[in-house]
């Protein structure tokens, strides 16, 4: 895996094949079937990849060349990864009952508002 510049954020296609070791080609065959990994096009219409990209074709790359799962597999066990993460966010939330707290003073400005329309 190629050096990935700390201050760049984003990569084109063939920066990304050299950082990931995975062929252009594939790269764009992978878009077409990963809802997951789209990256944003520059107006010349070129491939800009994010670096939430990259970890994304690494991930697939695992999923596919070193765990050998098939292309439906992957997608599956992807978006298994992504409600998983959903998951642990609300539940972060939870314990630190920042979530609660949220609600209580969302809560309280609408009431503010309500009483200042009336």
């Amino acid at each position: 895996m190629m050096f990935v510049p700390p201050d760049k954020e984003s990569f084109s296609i063939g920066e990304t094949s050299d950082i990931t070791q995975v062929e252009p080609y594939v790269l764009r065959y992978w878009e077409s079937e990963f809802k997951l990994l789209r990256p944003s096009r520059r107006e010349s219409g070129q491939r800009r990849y994010s670096r939430k990209d990259l970890e994304t074709i690494l991930k697939i790359k695992d999923l596919l060349y070193v765990k050998r799962f098939t292309i439906p597999g992957a997608k599956k066990a992807l978006q298994e990864d992504k409600r998983k993460a959903g998951e642990q966010v609300r539940m972060e939330l939870e314990e630190t009952g920042a979530a609660s707290d949220l609600l209580k003073e969302t809560k309280q400005t609408l009431e503010e508002i309500l009483g200042s329309l009336k």
